[in-house]
């Protein structure tokens, strides 16, 4: 049996002061092209299929066009659950009578944890709730965290679980030890959001939403799908992928990956502004990425965004690396402050801190004409 494990649409997102949709409309039409070329028995898409509780319309236009022309012109059959930046609500409509066409899209929790037959394959589909929702569901008092959500879902499914059988569970969770990226929104304050890798030990295969790189956790059987694209700068050196999962009805697998190419990518450059608006740089870019860029340079420039966008158009985010100092140095500084230092020393550390250039003797003897003159002045020499 072969399904495609994908997740984290995020339709409607939002980076940056910029729509996202037809980037995500460009891989789509890949995904669709895929899907046609693997012919999967499943398509799993693990949560957060928006990026909003209250998607914009084009959002919910394009989930609309794409699901119809997996599950109703291609005839694959699709498992998805709602992940927490969506509406579990909203996802549930129309829920009960989708299950005709083998569309399984499981929107809120419910006490009904029987399984999605597949081609021999029992998908348990589970997904995104607070743990109020599931103590309250459960009348559990004892459940407080995710932690004690999710395990005790899990013993509920237990109960009439089959080893013998190739079990998958699809979930939307933070997994303790998954390395997370700025663009995936926190399920709770402190640890306990996160659950712990051992509670998917009864399943042959886990297949999660909720961080964004497919590479996020190391583990045999728990596995994250990652985000249709780049969506922080945090996630510009990930590699984004679709998994094609080949399941043995004893519940061993295989995996392979297959990459979807953005129209434009989300990337990182630095350097001088001279050096990067000069042609024989630019040249070699593709300048219509998604940039987030770095000036190197030393003291004031006029209008560096506008200078850069003249040629690529696409600079959402400018940082200086004079502003961009070592934090240990910062504190540093800070805390000389309260130190007794001189009058010379603390420029030396100001200047420092602002410059990031060595305070020469020549400069020096500069300064301590000037505080000389200032303290004659003021009468305190």
């Amino acid at each position: 049996m072969k399904f495609i494990h994908t997740g984290d649409w995020h339709l409607g997102k939002l980076v940056h002061g910029m729509y996202m949709t037809e980037d995500q409309r460009e891989v789509l039409n890949q995904f669709i092209e895929l899907v046609a070329e693997e012919q999967p028995d499943a398509v799993v898409i693990a949560g957060d299929l928006y990026d909003r509780s209250v998607p914009p319309t084009d959002a919910v236009e394009l989930l609309d066009e794409v699901l119809f022309k997996i599950n109703v012109e291609l005839n694959t059959p699709v498992v998805a659950i709602a992940g927490n930046h969506d509406s579990a609500e909203r996802l549930s409509f129309g829920s009960s009578w989708y299950r005709h066409n083998h569309f399984y899209l499981t929107g809120k929790m419910t006490n009904d944890f029987r399984p999605v037959h597949i081609n021999g394959v029992n998908f348990y589909l589970i997904p995104y709730a607070e743990p109020g929702v599931v103590r309250h569901m459960l009348d559990d008092s004892s459940i407080h965290s995710h932690q004690d959500a999710m395990k005790a879902v899990i013993g509920k499914i237990e109960k009439n679980l089959n080893p013998d059988e190739a079990n998958v569970f699809v979930g939307h969770a933070f997994v303790l030890g998954g390395d997370s990226s700025d663009s995936e929104r926190s399920l709770s304050v402190g640890g306990s959001g996160c659950v712990t890798q051992d509670l998917f030990d009864p399943f042959a295969f886990t297949a999660l939403g909720h961080l964004h790189s497919p590479d996020a956790i190391k583990h045999d059987k728990i596995k994250y799908s990652g985000s249709l694209l780049k969506y922080s700068f945090s996630e510009a050196k990930q590699r984004k992928s679709i998994t094609i999962v080949e399941m043995n009805e004893n519940g061993s697998f295989e995996m392979r990956y297959r990459t979807l190419k953005p129209k434009q990518d989300m990337r990182e450059l630095e350097g001088h502004l001279e050096q990067l608006l000069d042609p024989a740089f630019y040249e070699k870019e593709n300048i219509n990425d998604y940039l987030k860029v770095t000036l190197l340079d030393d003291g004031a420039i006029i209008d560096p965004m506008g200078k850069l966008r003249q040629v690529f158009p696409n600079v959402l985010h400018l940082d200086r690396k004079i502003e961009s100092i070592d934090q240990k140095d910062k504190q540093h500084f800070n805390s000389i402050r309260e130190e007794k230092k001189s009058e010379l020393n603390l420029f030396e550390q100001f200047y420092k801190e602002m410059t990031t250039s060595e305070f020469t003797e020549d400069k020096r003897g500069v300064m301590t004409d000037v505080i000389g003159k200032v303290l004659k002045e003021e009468g305190q020499k």
